[in-house]
Parts: C-alpha cells; structure tokens; sequence
C-alpha cells in the first residue's frame, strides 16, 4: 500500500513522468447532487443490487461536501478503482479474502537415516534400516514430555509469578466472522468503524457487543442476524491543520473533520468452542489454537481502544508518561499481556514493556535530532547533502509514516527512499502536458515558498514518482523506533524499565485493577469470562550453588584465575586520542600487566615494538588498516599473540578491525577506549585481564567436582559428553537484504567442558532454521576428536532464540541435521538431547514477602504451576539480579535421548552457569548457548561492515523483489584464531 488511508478523488492526478489520468464519474442523471439536509448518510444497510449506485451517491456526496478544499498535493499516489456492479451472489466469494495465509512452503530436506539405538521411547520410534522422510518424521516426532512429577532438590522457596488465572466457560461457543473493508483503513479508523457499526446497527448483531482485532477478525459470543452483511459507514474523519516555521512544526491547530466512505462486509467463516478433543487414553489435550487466538483478541479489546498497540504490548502516557531519549526518538511505558496454558489452566501473563518511540515533529526537526551533521541546518537552508550524508538521511527516514501538514488530509504515506534530484530541480507534467516546477506550484495553489530547496523530497512509492518535500511533512504518532538504538539511548530505555521487584509487581498489579486493562471492558462479560485479580501463587526450589576449584570472592581484588595463559608476543595500537591520553599509555601497559600477574596470567611487560599511534581516520580505510595490522605482524616475525587497541571512541571501523584481524591477518584483537584507560579503575583493569585471559586460552575457574561426578547415573570419565550451543542473529527490521548469520559452538575439552570452539555461516535472509548446520556440527566433532581422541558419547545441544510457534519445525529439521553429521562418522550414533533456551519471555518470579524488596536469589527453579501442562520445561533464576528484576531463563526441553531426570537437568544446567570463561560470577543463561550468541553477534558484525564497505544502503526503489536477496559469506577465519575463544 502507498497510503494507509486513501480518499477518492475526482479531480487529476499530477505525477512526474506519467500522463495525467482522469477520474470520470458516472453520468449525473443518475444521482441528486444535493441531497436534502435530512437524509442521513451515515450508515445504511445495503441491498447488494443497488449498492453500485447507492455508493456513488455517496461518493459524490461526500466530494460536493468538501468541494470547497484546495488543490490535492502534488503528486498523489495511484488511483482506487471504481466499484463495479455486483456479482450474483453465488460469484461474491470472490470479494472476501481468506481468513489465514498458507505457510509459506520452504524447500524440505532430502530422506535421512533415523537409527533404532538411540531414539527415546518418549518421542519416537523406527524400525532398524528404516529410512523417514521429512512428512512421515514430522507427524511422528513430538516434543518430550516430562519425565517425572518435577524436581525435588533445593529448599523451598513460595514465589508469585506475574501469571493470572483465567476461567472461561468451555461450552461457551464463538463465532467467527471475517472483515472486509474498503478502500483499506488504519486499525485506529477501523476500530471506529466498528464502533460506530454497534452503536448504530444493535439488532444487525444480535444486541451484543463483538471483539475485533482491528484487521480482518471479528468474535462474537452470538450468532448475528445473518451469515453475510453488508454496511456502508460515512465516518467523519479528524484532520489537522499545522503551522510551519523553519522547517518545524509549532502546536496543531483546531481540527476539521472530513467525511469518507467505507463498505463493510462480514462473513461467518467459522463456529467453535472450547470443549478439549481428548484422543484415546489422553489426559490432557491442549485448547483448540483457534479458541485462544479468540480469546487472546477478547482480552485486548479494552486495551486496544485506549492503548497504542506493538506487537503483544500496549503503551499510554497514563502508565507514567514519555521520556525523550535523545536521537528524535521518546521512550514509552506500557504493558505486555499474552495468554498461556500452564499446569494450572489458561493464565495470563502480564508485564511491563519499554518501547522506543519516533518523536512526532516534523522531518526537518527530526532529522535535527537524530543526525549530528544537521543540527544547524535551519540556519543553513541552502546546504546540499553529500553522498554519504543522503545515504545516512535515507536510513533514518525509510520505512517511517508521514502525513502533510500543509492542507487538510486523512492520508499517510510510507517513507521509501529519497528522490535523485534535490527539490529545486524537480519537475513535473501538469493536465494539460505542460512542464511545471515543483517550488512554482506550492506557491501558487497553496501560496507557500519552499524553504529547502536543496534538500531531496521523500519517496513515498516503491515503483512509481511519488514526492513529498520534507519540509511539508511530519512523522506520524505510535511508531516505534525503526533501525538500531544507539549505546546512549538503550542505556536510557534500560534505566526507564529497571525497576526494583517490589516496584515492578505494584505496577503489575495496578495495570490489572486499572481502567486500561483487560478486564475493565465489557468483553469479560459478553463472553462470560473472569480473571483473577491475584498474581499466582507457587512454590519454588532454590539449587546449592557447585563447589569451585578456586572460590570466587566478591569481586576481583583478591581473585585468580584457574587457568592462567602466557602471551608472550603482543602489541599496543593507539588510535586517535589527545596528548594527554597517549601519554597514559605507559602507565595503562604498567597496571595492565601488573593486574595480569596478581590473576595469574602472564602477560609480557615489554610489548613487540614501542606503541604504533595512528590517526582516527585510519578506521575510514580499510586498506590502509590491513596494511598497518600487516606491518604490526610482520614486526613479530607473524607469530603475534595479542594486539591491544585503544581507541578515542567508539567508531564503526571497529567491525572492520575484527574482521581484518581474524580472518586475514589471524592475530586476537582485545579493544579499549582511552577515557577507561584515563580513569584506570581497578575492576575495569580486571575486566580486560579476564578477557584477555579468555580470548588466548585460559579460563576463570572450573568446578572442584566435575561433570561426572554431579551426575553418575548418566556421564562417565571415559564416555566423554560435547555441550553445544546455537544462535541465529537478524538484521534489523526493516533492513530487506541483509543475510542472517548462524553461530554454533561446541566444547572441546572433558572432562571440564570449558572451552568452545566455533563455526559460523551466513544464510537466507531471515531464515531461522540453521541451514548448515550438518555441516557445523560436524566440523566441531571433528574439532572434539582432535582434542579428546574420543567422539562424544552424548550430544548436549542448546539451542537459544527459537520462539513456541517454532519448536516443532525446528526440531524436526535441526534435529535430523545433528542426525546426518553424526552419520559421516561410520558406526557413530550419541544419544542426543536438544533444549531451547529462551530468555526474551516475561515472565517474573516474585518473593512472597511484601517487605522483601530484593530479587530472588541465584539457583531458584520454578518446574511446576505455570510450566507447560505436560512438556519438559522449567525456569531457572542462575544469576544475582542486582539491578531491576530478574529475569529468569526459560529452558524447554524438544528432544532426550539421554533420558534425563527434572533433578538432573536443572542441577547440569546450573552448575555449567558457573563455567563462563570470563565472569567471576554465575552468567543468567548456561555458557554454550551465550557463547552461540557472542560468535553470531561477531558474524553479524562481518556482514555489516561488509555490506556497507560495498555500497551503502541500496536505493528501495532499485532492490529486486522476485527472489531472496543474494546472500554474502563469511570470510574464513585465519588457522590463528579459529580454535581459540576470540568471540568472548
């Protein structure tokens, strides 16, 4: 859609390089073009054979009403087409959409071999030499279910988790209706549409008030009157006249309201209730998904009509107001609200949620504030942009909605690009062919001097010339922020949503008592519904923490490390900075390799050469960077262990660097920035020793009993056991070319199992399912092999950013690529268990004492109430939330062949928290699957300095929609470093 509210004009579209088209209405012998002052042409049902000339009295009713508006703006978008005449009714199906879109089918994989040995008797079972394909697997495989009542270790610990009970009648059957309405709305405009249907139609639906999701669905706790409906809703629509005054835009005036016409048809599609479809000797079966998804939009009704909405999460000033965060951009608070079926029943979950908003002002006041290199622009109007400039201005605006200021209007436009041509050299082709220019014609039908004649207008069409100046527009209300934060404004939103337990749990609560929640409205009622007022009520455990080989005190002043590494051959490279902070250089080397020594890592006092200072534009060239990271190479005799670099600031090269580094030069970076070295804080120096340390091959601790020995039943000394993790990382979101990078790792030592190694692979565009991952997978055994002169026993695979809706097609596919890397090692067949770690969830534990205002404590286990019905999952607290609320980890089992015990898995998960190489402290999710995420991130950041060192941002108009976009490897890193933890 160009537009997400569009009129219908009648007068000529002007658009650059196209022929004026005309819209020519029907002869007028057919209509009354002034219709007498009492008729009402609000709302009438419609006879389906009359309704082609029915509308068109309308339409043009509503274009003599507002006959006295200026010119349209130069150019407008496409035109609607003209209604045609009705069908017969046995043809009207064609007018309604369907209610769901087929999944989209990705290309399945080849038969593989699924052996007899391992297969755990809860999931799934095939003959020997049995060969599944991909269909037959994937109605055989079901996710593993619990092994037992839950844990019994730890001590008790009673909890409140933000979860609230829902009881719903499940004989209470619902009706679904789908929702057709042109020309297309806003959801705002369509829930009024709603609105105004109900208040005007009651007996059309049966007197009760339906739930609607503002797109195509609407749920009715009653039949209405007919199976199909047809409306037409004349909505007096608000529009609002603004004042321009260099380039900002000042307070809005009062507002206008100009009618538009919308057709309405509705069509019952299905009927259903919530009555469980128990199979033969089940005791449980799960609610019907298209029950919740009922009730899901049931319980938002409320919230939706005073709320903005993103996503699952609602936002209003009332919850405490906005914050501008700096950048163009303000912080919002609200709530998030989803439903779950845990073991207690369907339950709520409610939390809080922080979104960065886009400021609404005006362009030219936005880009002010979100670009540094604009900021004086209003006293510099005449100013063109350069090259690089456009491409940053085109990033900041693409993909954000704009409406006019200059005239009256209900019609928004999304922001595609910039035009070639800066405003003054714009022309255009009037009705009569004639060439006009752009400026000229805001002056003379809209009596307006464009400000900015040398910045270029917004491109507000993918395919066609369709231009707004920038000055003319303003950034629509209730966005959120497109494109990454900066480290300034996340750390702003982070501050905004860190709130103390105790604070975060009287918020929650208010939210369930207040007017905007989900049971304030009349839905609760209509669909005989009740939710509880009181967060749930739970007992947890709380683990003993494992015995380590070198106890870790508070903080690192009295610490050494378990392993400490030698280097030997290092270096230093100052980028930028003053002076002043070079001459710290010295004293920083000092403090740096005294911390080493009293941590116990060897670190040479003498560096290969005296410090290589280089300029700060060295980061813009990436030939000249290689070429000076060769030259601190070659001066070692290519054996350099470590290169230190301190930087003045934080700068985009940084990417440049690592890659440089770690794939051609094959050497480990360790970054600083000269104000950390200027203050040289103790726990700072710490931090960069410890990384240091496990970056070249030493770790922190290891546990004083090893793996094994926590848990005999299943690990052996000489049946050694491989931990795995994985991680896909995405490009922002509204980023449309960008590959996805796949990051595995897998340990490599055992019994210790405190060493990963990597592998990464860019892949499709968005594709979540990790499409090498045979070939990572086996590629890290072989690594093990080397290692260990063993293969693994058992296969410990963590797998983190999978979301619920996934989990069947990820274990289906992922599982079997395990499987197939396995099978190139002739009569290798490990027992395999495949766990989604998850911690983007809201769900919150809570002390149950009121004046307890401290987090719960690190090893609390939650595997009861409100874990899934029947499913292997749990929730681990493994860290000390010092600031905020904790957030536990969700661990969802998918796959156990091992045939692990609650106890067992949550006692091997925690104590792995106690393993990450470079913290004194437990880490919130276990190692294998943070380190997954550290080595995507490092993969991701490849891709993007790549992308950019070859060409920018790609104009939207020139990107080509018939395939996925072409996706760019990833250099192969250097023999150096691959084996080593360079990711950390």
């Amino acid at each position: 859609m160009e537009e997400e509210t569009q009129s219908l004009p009648t007068t000529k579209h002007i658009i650059p390089n196209s022929k004026p088209r005309t819209l020519k209405p029907p002869p007028l012998h057919h209509f009354h073009t002034n219709p007498p002052p009492h008729q009402n042409l609000n709302l009438v049902p419609s006879n389906l054979h009359s309704s082609y000339y029915y509308y068109y009295y309308c339409y043009l009713y509503s274009q003599f009403h507002n006959n006295n508006s200026l010119p349209p703006l130069l150019p407008l978008p496409p035109l609607l087409p003209l209604p045609s005449p009705p069908l017969p009714h046995d043809h009207m199906t064609r007018f309604h959409k369907s209610l769901t879109l087929s999944p989209v089918v990705e290309s399945k994989q080849k038969k593989k071999q699924v052996s007899e040995d391992k297969v755990n008797s809860r999931n799934i079972k095939v003959s020997s030499g049995s060969k599944v394909t991909e269909p037959e697997a994937e109605s055989s495989l079901v996710v593993a279910k619990r092994p037992d009542s839950g844990g019994q270790e730890g001590s008790i610990i009673y909890l409140l988790a933000n979860h609230f009970l829902v009881k719903f009648d499940p004989s209470q059957r619902i009706y679904h209706y789908n929702v057709d309405i042109s020309p297309h709305p806003s959801k705002e405009i369509a829930r009024m549409i709603k609105q105004k249907l109900v208040e005007t139609e009651p007996s059309s639906f049966s007197g009760v008030v339906p739930a609607f999701d503002g797109r195509k669905n609407i749920y009715s706790p009653v039949e209405f009157q007919d199976d199909r409906l047809e409306f037409f809703v004349n909505l007096p629509i608000p529009s609002c006249n603004t004042v321009m005054k260099y380039g900002d835009l000042r307070e809005k005036q009062p507002q206008n309201k100009i009618d538009k016409l919308f057709r309405v048809n509705m069509r019952l599609v299905s009927k259903f209730d919530g009555k469980e479809q128990r199979k033969e000797g089940e005791d449980w079966a799960p609610l019907p998904q298209e029950y919740i998804h009922a009730l899901d939009v049931i319980l938002r009704e409320n919230p939706m009509e005073k709320c903005t909405s993103i996503g699952r999460s609602f936002f209003s000033n009332s919850m405490g107001g906005s914050k501008e965060i700096g950048g163009g951009a303000v912080g919002l608070r609200g709530f998030f609200q989803s439903l779950r079926q845990t073991q207690q029943g369907l339950a709520l979950n409610m939390d809080l949620s922080i979104t960065a908003f886009h400021e609404s002002i005006g362009v030219i006041a936005y880009l002010q504030k979100r670009l540094e290199f604009l900021k004086d622009l209003h006293r510099n109007k005449g100013r063109e942009l350069s090259l690089e400039e456009r491409r940053e201005v085109e990033k900041a605006l693409k993909n954000i909605r704009v409406f006019v200021c200059h005239r009256e209007t209900v019609q928004r436009y999304r922001v595609y690009g910039l035009t070639e041509e800066i405003t003054e050299n714009i022309w255009f082709p009037d009705r009569d062919g004639k060439h006009l220019r752009l400026m000229s014609y805001f002056k003379d039908h809209y009596s307006y001097e464009i400000q900015f004649k040398n910045l270029p207008c917004l491109q507000i069409s993918r395919s066609r010339p369709c231009y707004l100046p920038m000055e003319l527009c303003m950034i629509c209300e209730g966005q959120k922020f497109l494109g990454k934060l900066s480290d300034d404004q996340a750390a702003k939103i982070m501050k905004m949503g860190c709130q103390r337990p105790n604070e975060r749990k009287a918020s929650i609560d208010s939210v369930m008592a207040g007017l905007v929640g989900p049971s304030s409205g009349n839905q609760t009622i209509e669909f005989n519904l009740e939710i509880s007022k009181e967060m749930t009520l739970l007992k947890g455990r709380i683990l003993q923490p494992p015995k380590l080989k070198l106890d870790r005190p508070r903080n690192l002043l009295e610490s050494r490390v378990f392993k400490g590494t030698r280097i030997e051959r290092w270096a230093l490279m100052s980028i930028g900075g003053s002076p002043d902070q070079k001459s710290i250089i010295p004293k920083f080397i000092n403090e740096l390799t005294q911390k080493c020594e009293h941590l116990g890592v060897f670190l040479s006092k003498n560096t290969i050469s005296s410090t290589f200072f280089e300029p700060s534009h060295i980061l813009n060239n990436i030939s000249l960077l290689e070429s000076k990271l060769k030259e601190i190479q070659r001066a070692s005799s290519n054996n350099l262990q470590l290169i230190i670099c301190v930087m003045e600031r934080k700068h985009k090269g940084y990417g440049d660097l690592k890659r440089i580094a770690e794939t051609r030069i094959g050497v480990v970076t360790q970054c600083c920035l000269f104000p950390n070295i200027t203050k040289l804080s103790s726990q700072f120096v710490s931090n960069l020793a410890l990384k240091i340390n496990a970056k070249i091959g030493g770790s922190m601790t290891e546990l004083y009993n090893s793996i094994p020995s926590h848990i005999p039943r299943l690990f052996k000394l000489d049946e050694p056991v491989i931990f795995m993790g994985a991680d896909v990382t995405h490009p922002h979101p509204f980023d449309d070319s960008s590959p996805s990078v796949a990051a595995v790792v897998g340990s490599i030592n055992w019994p210790e199992a405190n060493r990963y190694v990597s592998r990464m692979r860019s892949q499709t565009h968005r594709q979540e399912i990790i499409q090498d991952l045979d070939l990572m997978v086996k590629e890290l055994l072989e690594d093990f092999y080397k290692a260990v002169n063993k293969l693994p026993n058992r296969i410990i695979f963590f797998r983190d950013g999978v979301s619920e809706t996934q989990f069947k097609k990820i274990l289906q596919e992922e599982l079997q690529s395990i499987k197939t890397a396995c099978s190139n090692f002739h009569g290798y067949n490990p027992s395999i268990t495949f766990a989604v770690v998850q911690k983007r969830h809201h769900t919150r534990l809570f002390r149950c004492d009121p004046d307890q205002e401290n987090n719960i404590p690190p090893g609390t286990v939650v595997d009861t109430v409100i874990t899934h019905p029947k499913e292997f999952d749990f929730y681990l607290c493994s860290h000390l939330g010092v600031k905020g609320t904790s957030r536990p980890t969700h661990y969802h089992i998918l796959w156990d062949e091992n045939e692990f015990t609650s106890d067992e898995l949550q006692r091997l998960v925690y104590n792995l928290c106690y393993t990450f190489v470079r913290c004194t402290k437990p880490v919130s999710i276990v190692p294998p699957a943070y380190y997954a995420h550290l080595a995507a991130y490092r993969g991701r950041l490849y891709i993007e300095r790549s992308s950019e060192s070859n060409g920018g941002s790609m104009n939207p108009s020139s990107v080509s929609r018939v395939g996925p976009p072409k996706t760019i490897p990833l250099p192969k890193l250097s023999d150096n470093v691959k084996n080593l933890m360079f990711y950390c």
